[in-house]
């Protein structure tokens, strides 16, 4: 058990945390939520100890250990990955030092001899004989193979240094576990395997994520982050979401009666029992939701972005029609070739590839800017295509104000006009002043997204259009995807959007392809199908 007593955290003049007080304890999984800025990192290191609160204390349970996933990526550079994972367990770690230490003794003697069967005792105890093996698997688990096991950590890339550090906070069973965003750099292989992992995992997970499915797979409970204060709810985030959203709709209905509004929440909590009884923790949270309070759900305080997607004219027939397409990477490797397919009226396709590059490519053909080395595509007469890539840098270097920064993509001039495509995107007041130069990444994605509703496009294309956005406007984009009446060419980490958004799935492999009317869901069981037949 962890417990924050009477914490505030304030840098300057702004409170970010006001007298919190909150517990986290059991066999739970805490999903840690609130808007950019809320402070959900800054409160995870107040929980791990690296930073101080300005008044108040955090206490960890007598002869209980806490893990953290480590942010500092080049701590451990110069130690081998399968010691930077063992380091996860300070105390056995240490201990494999002492031991190492007075073996290592030239003049080793009787007295050495009664310290060494002590520490063997205790490294017994703590199943230090297993700890290599063990913490192999997890390295393997994570997609790091064993011939990279006793590398030096500053000799791996990125994404898979990311992984090491995961390995390392995971390892040793630790009593309480405090994760920030990480399924980073993660592939859905491996995302499932940490899923599994956490659910299997019997003690306090503390996590902060924006990957909604991750969320709702392994998460018990939520602590939302609102008004400088964190409050507990059970479920997972889609429970939090939806009973968030029915308590501001009730909220709203000043008519309705008292007794109305509870039958409705008890129906709501009834239909979220029945389907956590689906879930991978269907005991635990079935459980927990059959006990909620009515009077914990609440309205949140959240402002989300209104993102409308709205066709200046309906799509004819012919949409758009790629033929034999081919393209390489500037080295030369060959990205995809002979890519063929026809997309139809109301598609909402999502294109899968394991190199993104290939994706990259694809979209920057067909948007315009890019040459296939082969092949055609070609688009309807009635089709207007609008285009969110990933990389935005290029539109963002300029001092424009970002009331300037919009106008040059709207055919109507007029300010009012503009702004209100600002202020749905969460841009009002002097914020509409700012220099497109200082946006931060999120702020940038939005900025786009107002771009992208003022084109009035019927064929929509995205390529990862929630990097850098909180859960409230990954939220509401995923809504806007999904209300669109005309059609969508989308690529995206987010297993929540290729789900709910997609009727057609198009993989992208350099030879070849897949290209299924199926979910996302379904997809994935059908390629587990084709791994068994291997």
């Amino acid at each position: 058990m962890i417990t924050a007593n009477n914490v505030s955290i304030q840098f300057g003049k702004r409170v970010l945390f006001d007298d919190v007080n909150v517990k986290f304890h059991g066999e739970r999984c805490y999903g840690m939520i609130g808007a950019n800025g809320a402070g959900k990192s800054t409160f995870l290191k107040v929980l791990s100890g690296e930073m101080e609160a300005n008044t108040g204390q955090v206490s960890l349970e007598a002869n209980k250990r806490m893990a953290v996933l480590s942010q500092d990526h080049f701590k451990y550079d110069d130690e081998t990955v399968l010691n930077t994972v063992i380091m996860g367990h300070q105390d056995l770690w240490k201990l494999m030092q002492k031991k190492d230490a007075i073996y290592a003794k030239p003049d080793f003697d009787e007295a050495d001899g009664l310290i060494a069967a002590d520490l063997e005792i205790e490294f017994e105890e703590m199943n230090g004989w297993n700890a290599e093996s063990d913490a192999s698997n997890m390295l393997c688990g994570l997609g790091i193979p064993a011939e990279d096991h006793y590398k030096l950590m500053k000799d791996l890339e990125g994404s898979i240094k990311v992984r090491a550090l995961l390995a390392q906070a995971l390892f040793g069973n630790p009593d309480v576990l405090i994760l920030d965003e990480p399924t980073n750099h993660l592939d859905l292989k491996t995302i499932e395997w940490l899923e599994d992992f956490l659910l299997n995992f019997k003690n306090t997970v503390i996590v902060v994520s924006h990957d909604r499915h991750f969320l709702d797979t392994v998460c018990t409970n939520i602590a939302d982050i609102d008004f400088g204060k964190i409050k507990l709810f059970t479920g997972n985030y889609s429970f939090w979401y939806e009973s968030s959203q029915l308590a501001l709709r009730q909220r709203s209905s000043a008519n309705k009666k008292a007794e109305d509004k509870r039958k409705e929440l008890q129906e709501f909590i009834s239909r979220f029992s029945a389907n956590a009884s689906k879930s991978k923790q269907a005991t635990s949270r079935k459980k927990l939701l059959e006990k909620i309070d009515l009077d914990d759900i609440q309205a949140s305080s959240r402002k989300y972005p209104a993102i409308i997607f709205d066709q200046e004219r309906e799509a004819g027939d012919q949409i758009l029609e790629v033929e034999n397409l081919c393209a390489h990477s500037d080295d030369g490797t060959l990205l995809f070739e002979n890519l063929s397919f026809k997309v139809n009226r109301g598609d909402k396709i999502a294109l899968l590839a394991d190199n993104k590059l290939a994706l990259e490519a694809l979209y920057d053909i067909l948007d315009g800017t890019r040459k296939a080395s082969s092949g055609t595509f070609s688009y309807g007469q009635t089709i207007t295509q609008a285009f969110l890539p990933n990389d935005n840098a290029k539109y963002f270097d300029t001092d424009d104000n970002l009331i300037d920064w919009l106008r040059q993509f709207s055919e109507v001039k007029d300010e009012v006009y503009v702004r209100g495509f600002l202020g749905k995107m969460l841009f009002s007041g002097e914020e509409t002043f700012k220099s497109a130069r200082v946006l931060s990444g999120g702020e940038k994605v939005r900025c786009m997204l107002s771009r992208l509703m003022l084109a009035h496009g019927n064929l929509l294309m995205f390529n990862e259009p929630t990097s850098h956005l909180d859960l409230e406007s990954i939220q509401a984009l995923n809504n806007a995807m999904k209300d669109f009446k005309g059609t969508v060419l989308f690529s995206s980490h987010d297993h929540t959007i290729i789900q709910s958004v997609s009727n057609r799935i198009i993989e992208i492999m350099p030879s070849s392809k897949h290209d299924k009317l199926m979910d996302y869901d379904e997809f994935i069981e059908f390629k587990k199908g084709l791994e068994k037949k291997k």
